[in-house]
């Protein structure tokens, strides 16, 4: 995560900040005072292995004797390599990745993430083959079926890989059904005008 500037807003160079503290912006010659974490500067070349924090060194919050390696992007708590979370580009603390706030829509960086979704696909499967048992129902539930199936087409289908034979399938299920009820209805009008 690169520090900015506190007049342009553009990165300030890591080793400018690693020896003194105030740092000159190399592009608008601004003077800043910055006090950073020390994970800032460790290669970025893999994990870091979670050491014994030494004395004066940021400690974990949920491990006291760890050394820490990031800061929680939502509280603000120290976080050893065992507890960040990386997700969306931002480090999390474990209570702060599982709180219940996370999932309102504006209430942080990595608010909006799912941990649900509706299988729209099988419910248009259920709708069209389940009225089958009571065939009149299928005057209703084949339509219901059929807007179902082609309306969340495009849709996430799952969490986990799934394919959209079950949206094909309600779908030309539905329309037999409505095929079926118009024919049956043609049918019966036409023998009833005979």
């Amino acid at each position: 995560m690169p520090v900015p500037c506190n007049r342009c807003n553009r990165p300030l160079p890591k080793w400018g900040l690693a020896t003194e503290p105030s740092t000159l912006c190399p592009d608008c010659g601004a003077t800043s005072i910055v006090r950073v974490f020390p994970a800032l500067f460790y290669a970025a070349g893999g994990p870091v292995p979670a050491e014994a924090a030494a004395e004066g060194e940021a400690a974990c919050f949920d491990h006291p004797g760890k050394r820490a390696v990031a800061a929680c992007s939502r509280c603000g708590r120290f976080v050893c390599q065992l507890c960040s979370v990386e997700f969306k580009g931002a480090v999390w603390c474990p209570s702060c990745f599982t709180a219940d706030e996370v999932k309102a829509p504006a209430a942080s960086p990595g608010a909006g993430f799912e941990n649900a979704r509706t299988l729209y696909d099988s419910t248009a499967l259920i709708v069209a083959v389940a009225p089958l048992l009571l065939w009149p129902f299928t005057a209703i539930s084949a339509p219901i079926a059929l807007f179902i199936a082609l309306r969340y087409w495009k849709r996430p289908l799952s969490l986990v890989r799934r394919w959209r034979w079950r949206s094909a399938l309600a779908a030309a299920i539905a329309l037999c059904e409505i095929g079926g009820w118009i024919w049956g209805t043609a049918y019966f009008v036409l023998k009833a005008r005979t």
